[in-house]
């Protein structure tokens, strides 16, 4: 029974990776895709920061802290690791 199930999750598993292929991205490239995706500015994304410091994510001038990370992950339903550097 398990090894059918493994087999299953295997075949999905390429079938994602076919159907939905992202790529590596930089997690300011996630994170301007997500909140584009979501219709979010700035100002609606208080767990990063102020405004300010969300401004200076996305120019690439700072880099998101761990708490940040994973405040986001939580937020869009995503593995962390996608705002990792």
């Amino acid at each position: 029974m398990w090894d059918l199930v493994e087999l299953i999750g295997d075949r999905l598993e390429e079938y994602e990776a076919r159907a939905h292929p992202w790529g590596e991205a930089e997690p300011v490239e996630a994170l301007r895709y997500l909140m584009q995706a979501h219709g979010l500015t700035q100002s609606d994304l208080p767990e990063v920061g102020n405004q300010g410091v969300l401004s200076e994510i996305l120019a690439g001038n700072l880099e998101l802290n761990v708490r940040q990370v994973r405040a986001l992950g939580e937020r869009f339903g995503v593995d962390p690791a996608v705002f990792a550097v």
